[in-house]
């Protein structure tokens, strides 16, 4: 009995001892992580959640702004499990919700005999303009290989739909499932579909006024027009967003080894996509077996972009596709919304001193928000910065439009 009783003693003594060092090892665990979350929360709000760096080329614009775009003075909460350039392009089109759009399509002919696809979405149903000759018109221009069915163009039709207005979405030639009738499609360079377009919505509502946004290449695209248009169009207000402003930069940076694995080879397969889908239109002027061989975007424009549209070499048309050799024509507002951290526009060429010298110029930088990404909140699934700062720019422009008759 004796040893017994001292078998179980010792036994007691051990559990007790396992027991102090298991509550001991708990208590160190919790404080390590107790201790990474608020160095981590540290870092997060002195080096990530940073206020936007806007910049205008008037104090007019940049008061105008401040005014009645708020978004632009605000800090940019990325999430803080989502804040890399990266992972916030490649994630967002997963992550944000689409909401539902019912488009009514029109297909508009070209001089050439192309055709363009138009999706419009009426918004009969606004209470705040319920007159449609009179209802707000938003142009919406998507990315390189986009249609009216991607994330951010659902978002900003939804934006425009809480706010009354209509939207109409411009899909570049041969995307979005229609018929391609001539061996054309579309590059940033060339203006004349997006001119004809904003000329036949202008004559479908003559009343309504109309703005326009543009995404990546369409942001790309209305800035070249606003370029060469100066003050002869009919939109009263514009903003870009994620817009390439020198192609020559943007190609080279995304021909880095990982972003050519992330993206470069993935948007080059896109477009040679949609060249094989169009394949019997195209093969009569162009050798099409040379351009499925292209292994990066600098390579299809070489093979087929730059050809189609009469450049005598690539970087003729990388100049002249490059929006900020124009902008000190631009002569209607615009916003632009870049990432510093954007791979596809890299930070060092975003056109700040080029903004500084035309006051119909404002150009908002967030430190972080990727390429068309902008994602904000812990679960970024409704709303993005991007939205945010789209629904209170159109805003402004059609109810405050009057003070931005004179930038100058």
């Amino acid at each position: 009995m004796i040893s017994l009783d001292l078998g179980w003693d010792v036994l007691g003594v051990y559990v007790e001892n396992q027991v102090s060092v298991g509550l001991q090892g708990s208590s160190v665990g919790l404080a390590l992580a107790l201790g990474f979350g608020a160095a981590y929360a540290c870092y997060y709000l002195t080096s990530i959640a940073k206020k936007p760096k806007l910049i205008a080329g008037g104090k007019k614009f940049y008061e105008f702004l401040r005014d009645h775009c708020p978004v632009v003075t605000e800090t940019y909460y990325p999430p803080f499990w989502c804040w890399e350039s990266r992972v916030q392009t490649l994630l967002r089109p997963f992550v944000t919700a689409k909401p539902w759009v019912s488009y009514r399509n029109e297909l508009i002919r070209a001089p050439d005999g192309g055709q363009i696809s138009l999706d419009w979405f009426d918004n009969d149903s606004s209470t705040s303009h319920p007159d449609p000759s009179s209802r707000p018109t938003v142009l919406l221009l998507p990315g390189l290989t986009g249609t009216s069915r991607e994330s951010y163009i659902l978002h900003m039709v939804q934006q425009s739909r809480e706010l009354g207005y209509r939207c109409v979405v411009f899909n570049n030639r041969g995307v979005s499932g229609e018929k391609l009738l001539t061996p054309r499609t579309y590059c940033a360079a060339n203006t004349e579909d997006l001119e004809m377009v904003i000329e036949h919505v202008q004559k479908t509502h003559p009343a309504a006024p109309i703005m326009a946004a543009g995404v990546s290449m369409g942001g790309m695209m209305l800035a070249n027009y606003l370029g060469r248009k100066g003050r002869r169009t009919c939109l009263k207000g514009v903003v870009v967003f994620s817009a390439g402003w020198d192609v020559f930069e943007c190609t080279a940076s995304l021909e880095k080894p990982l972003d050519r694995f992330l993206f470069n080879s993935y948007l080059t397969s896109c477009l040679q996509a949609s060249v094989h889908r169009h394949r019997p239109v195209l093969e009569k002027n162009y050798d099409i077996d040379h351009v499925m061989k292209a292994k990066t975007i600098r390579e299809f424009d070489e093979r087929f972009t730059s050809i189609m549209f009469g450049y005598p070499t690539n970087d003729d048309y990388y100049r002249d596709a490059s929006p900020i050799h124009k902008l000190k024509s631009v002569q209607v507002p615009m916003l632009c919304l870049n990432a510093a951290d954007d791979v596809f526009s890299p930070n060092h060429a975003i056109p700040i001193e080029a903004v500084k010298q035309n006051p119909n110029l404002a150009l908002l930088i967030t430190c972080h928000g990727g390429h068309i990404g902008f994602l904000e909140g812990l679960w970024p699934r409704q709303s993005t910065y991007m939205d945010r700062v789209f629904r209170q720019f159109a805003k402004a422009v059609v109810e405050q439009g009057s003070r931005l008759t004179d930038l100058q």
